[in-house]
């Protein structure tokens, strides 16, 4: 069995209860999550064989953290214990006409003060097949930014194919500093995650005009900018990328296109009615990676990983909690629809 690792930050979710707004609530629900977890956690559930590398507070609530992983099938043999706390992010869940909005309070977590040499990518990597980050993880910290530098480095030396989700988060850091970053990790990138603002803010390519009402309408920008990663990037020919035409917090479209090797794949569109609009893009990642684990072909690749984005939409909380049987079921409904039209 080909086994992934995925390296970054797990965090304490902290949530107002129904859509009650963060100023008001008396109360708030605490789960688990993160990008790279969240992935790591959504292939655990699919039989694939995934190990979580990060760092927690050798205490109770890193405990919890560590404990939610484990629980779904993650390996946490490589997750480091200490340092000061765990990082904490407060989601507000929006409504109508109302963003959905998080606050992040992750400075001087254990993450983000944990330094590039606590990982020795020569015994984590040993016996891995995929290396996955986000663009979440270099901008933590410098020490976490060369951090996964070496393990793309290592990645690279030693035939581990390394897959990285943009995710461009413009509260952790600013465009010059996400291109100056990805400029130097992308030459070892093969797989390639771009949604949104994702293609501008983290590698200068024009490719989204920021109206996200008419993502859908903007899919010859967006095949183009897909392009352009491939040319600017030999080693990375797979770029796949979700589009969405968003209404409301509740009411969008959304469908996704993958280019692989110059040729072009699309899915058909999903109108969505959306419970909780978090973590959808990871679904995403973790669906396109088990399609490359057991060797889908490119359609039906990106259709699972859309297929899999879509049901993290209608359900709460970061992790996505669906099995290989229920993306499949709506993969092949609209596969069927599209059929009949």
């Amino acid at each position: 069995m080909k086994k992934v690792v995925t390296f970054g930050e797990i965090m304490l979710r902290l949530k107002p209860p129904e859509n009650q707004r963060i100023i008001q609530t008396e109360s708030f629900s605490g789960l688990y999550g993160g990008a790279e977890a969240n992935v790591a956690t959504s292939l655990a559930i699919l039989g694939d064989q995934v190990q979580f590398v990060s760092k927690v507070p050798d205490n109770s609530v890193g405990q919890a953290a560590i404990g939610t992983l484990r629980r779904y099938g993650v390996d946490v043999a490589a997750i480091h214990q200490g340092g000061p706390r765990l990082g904490i992010y407060f989601f507000e869940k929006g409504a109508s006409v109302r963003n959905t909005s998080v606050v992040y309070d992750r400075s001087n977590s254990s993450f983000a003060t944990a330094k590039a040499d606590e990982f020795d990518w020569s015994a984590i990597l040993q016996t891995a097949d995929y290396f996955y980050f986000s663009g979440i993880t270099p901008a933590v910290s410098p020490e976490m930014f060369t951090a996964v530098l070496t393990a793309c480095q290592y990645s690279a030396e030693h035939g581990i194919k390394v897959v990285c989700d943009l995710n461009y988060r413009g509260k952790m850091w600013s465009q010059a500093a996400a291109q100056t970053a990805m400029s130097q990790l992308m030459p070892y990138v093969n797989i390639c995650l771009a949604n949104d603002e994702d293609f501008e803010a983290s590698l200068g390519i024009k490719a989204f005009d920021g109206d996200m009402s008419r993502g859908i309408e903007q899919k010859a920008e967006f095949i183009n900018g897909m392009k352009a990663i491939t040319s600017n990037y030999p080693n990375c020919q797979t770029v796949a990328s979700v589009l969405r035409n968003i209404k409301s917090v509740e009411d969008s479209e959304w469908m996704a296109l993958m280019v692989d090797h110059g040729h072009v794949f699309e899915t058909p569109i999903y109108k969505m009615h959306v419970w909780e609009g978090v973590a959808s893009g990871d679904a995403f990642g973790a669906g396109l990676i088990h399609g490359l684990l057991h060797n889908f072909d490119e359609q039906a690749r990106i259709d699972y990983a859309i297929a899999a984005s879509v049901l993290k939409l209608t359900i709460s909380g970061d992790l996505n909690l669906v099995t290989d049987s229920e993306i499949r079921a709506v993969m092949d409904k609209q596969n069927n629809m599209r059929v009949l039209r």
